[in-house]
C-alpha cells in the first residue's frame, strides 16, 4: 500500500474489513469475537484507518468494543425494540422522519464507513434500498413549517461529492428551509474524506452545520484534528453527539477528557445521548442515575461550553427529553439552590420583589415570580 492510497477515502471504503478472515490477519481476536463475527446478523464494517486505532491485543480497547461484534448482541433484553424511536411510524414518506414541527430527518443512505455496534438503526443500516429521495423532497416543499433538515442515514459523507451535492442543492432550493445539518461519524472513522473538493462543494450551500459522533478521546487523532479544523476554518459550525456507553465512556474522567479535547479542535459538545433500547445493544446501556452523576461531576469543573445536554430519546416516538441533576428545591416562596460543590444557598422571590420596590420598579418582572 502506498501512502497516497491510505489518504484516499475511496481506497479506505474499498478496503474495509468486513469478514473474520480479513480481520484476524491484523487483530488478535478472542474466540468469543470470532464466534460473534460468524453469528451476529448486524454486519461488520471497519475502515483500515479505524482498524489502525484498535489495540490488537486488548479486547477492552474502546475502539475495538465499538467496532467488532460481541456475543452480547445476541442477548436480547425484554426492553429491546426493533425500532426504539418509532421512526417508522413518524415517516410520512420513505426515507424521511418528521417528529418535531419545524424539522425533519432525511435518510440519505443506509450505509456507513464503519458500523458502530451500538447503532440504533441497525434494523436497516447496511442493507440496500430501492427508494429514491424524490418523495421526501416533495414532502418538505409542501410543508412550509419545516425550516430545518438534518441529512443523516447511514452516513451521508460516504456518498461521492456529486451525489451529496444533489441532495444539499435540492434542499437548499426549498425557500422555507433555513437550516441544513449533516449528521456524520465519518470525520472519526475516515477523516481523509474531508477533502478540499468536499469543502468547495458544500461551501456553495452554506450555512451547513455538522453534527459529528464522538464517543472516546482515543478517537481524536492527528488526522481527526486536521479534518475538524479544516471544516471549522471554512466556516462550518461543528457540534458533537456522544452516546453514553458502558465500558467505553461511562465515567467522569473519560467523559471530561473527551469533551475538553473536542473544544480544542473547535467542536462544541452538543448532546450526550442515553443509549437507546435498540435490539441487541443492552450491554452498552448504563442506569440513568449513572449518567446524571457524570453530568453532576462535570458541572463546575470544566467550561460550560464543554458540557453537553444529557438527553434520552424516548421510546415510541416520545422525542428527546433533557436529563438534568437536581439543583433546585422549592420551599414555599423560596428556593434552595445547590452549586457544583454541593453547597446550598437560599434564594427568595419575595426578596427580589422588595428589591424592585426599592429601585422604583426599574427591574423587570421575572417570569414565574409572584407579582
Amino acid at each position: 500500500m502506498r501512502n497516497s492510497e491510505w489518504y484516499d477515502w475511496k481506497w479506505q471504503l474499498k478496503n474495509r474489513f468486513m469478514t473474520l478472515e480479513e480481520l484476524e490477519k491484523v487483530i488478535n481476536l478472542t474466540n468469543e469475537e470470532k464466534e460473534a463475527i460468524s453469528q451476529v446478523d448486524f454486519p461488520m464494517s471497519i475502515t483500515p484507518y479505524l482498524v489502525s486505532l484498535i489495540d490488537k491485543d486488548n479486547p477492552n480497547c474502546p475502539i475495538r468494543k465499538q467496532s467488532i461484534p460481541s456475543m452480547d448482541e445476541l442477548c436480547i433484553s425484554p426492553y429491546d425494540m426493533e425500532d426504539p424511536l418509532d421512526e417508522d411510524n413518524d415517516s410520512p414518506v420513505p426515507l424521511l422522519v418528521h417528529r418535531y414541527p419545524d424539522r425533519v430527518l432525511l435518510m440519505a443512505t443506509e450505509s456507513c464507513a464503519s458500523y458502530c455496534r451500538h447503532c440504533t438503526r441497525r434494523r436497516r443500516i447496511g442493507y440496500n434500498r430501492n427508494e429514491d429521495l424524490s418523495r421526501a423532497y416533495e414532502y418538505i416543499k409542501s410543508n412550509k413549517r419545516i425550516r430545518d433538515v438534518l441529512i443523516s442515514g447511514g452516513d451521508p459523507l460516504i456518498l461521492d461529492d456529486d451525489s451529496l451535492e444533489d441532495i444539499v442543492r435540492s434542499i437548499r432550493e426549498i425557500d422555507h428551509v433555513e437550516m441544513i445539518r449533516i449528521g456524520t461519524r465519518v470525520p472519526v472513522t475516515m477523516p481523509m474524506r474531508i477533502t478540499d473538493q468536499l469543502i468547495y462543494t458544500l461551501k456553495k450551500y452554506s450555512p451547513i452545520w455538522f453534527s459529528i459522533h464522538f464517543n472516546h478521546p482515543k478517537e481524536i487523532t492527528r488526522e481527526v484534528k486536521y479534518a475538524c479544523n479544516k471544516l471549522a476554518e471554512h466556516g462550518f459550525p461543528l457540534g458533537s453527539q456522544t452516546v453514553l456507553l458502558k465500558g467505553i465512556n461511562d465515567n467522569a474522567y473519560t467523559m471530561k477528557k473527551l469533551l475538553c479535547e473536542l473544544l480544542k479542535i473547535r467542536v462544541r459538545p452538543y448532546y450526550l445521548y442515553h443509549c437507546d433500547q435498540a435490539k441487541g445493544i443492552s450491554h452498552f446501556r448504563v442506569p440513568l442515575s449513572q449518567g446524571l452523576e457524570i453530568i453532576k461531576k462535570l458541572r463546575g469543573h470544566i467550561s460550560g461550553y464543554a458540557i453537553p445536554t444529557y438527553v434520552i430519546d424516548m421510546p415510541k416516538g416520545g422525542g428527546k427529553i433533557p436529563l438534568i441533576p437536581e439543583y433546585v428545591t422549592k420551599i414555599n416562596d423560596s428556593y434552595l439552590l445547590q452549586n457544583y460543590k454541593g453547597e446550598t444557598y437560599m434564594y427568595s422571590d419575595n426578596e427580589e420583589n422588595e428589591l424592585k420596590s426599592d429601585l422604583g420598579g426599574t427591574l423587570r418582572h421575572v417570569s414565574g415570580a409572584p407579582r
